[in-house]
């Protein structure tokens, strides 16, 4: 019972922390190839005339394969930030496990 008291209070006084920003400028951009440089310019541009079609008088498929385009975009934009990224859930499954097993 102790334990779980324990346990539900350190959770509980979880939800009040935040990360603080990161202050150095290299962290946020990292540096990038001139292949990954020129990837960025031709996604830009690509987004750039993606936002000028008139999607109005496109199909559904047409439509549904911009969507398609744009999210393999974003995803491959994120993979090249090369960071690692824990959920809540998965911090306190890890906080779990740690108090579990000492």
């Amino acid at each position: 019972m102790k334990k779980l008291l324990i346990l539900l209070v350190f959770v509980f006084s979880m939800q009040g922390l935040t990360a603080a920003p990161d202050s150095n400028p290299k962290t946020k951009n990292p540096e990038l190839t001139e292949a990954q440089k020129i990837r960025a310019k031709e996604m830009e541009s690509r987004l750039e005339e993606i936002k000028a079609m008139d999607f109005k008088s496109m199909s559904k498929d047409e439509i549904r394969n911009v969507k398609v385009e744009m999210k393999e975009m974003k995803a491959e934009a994120r993979a090249s930030g090369n960071g690692v990224y824990l959920s809540i859930g998965a911090v306190i499954i890890i906080i779990l496990l740690l108090i579990l097993l000492v």
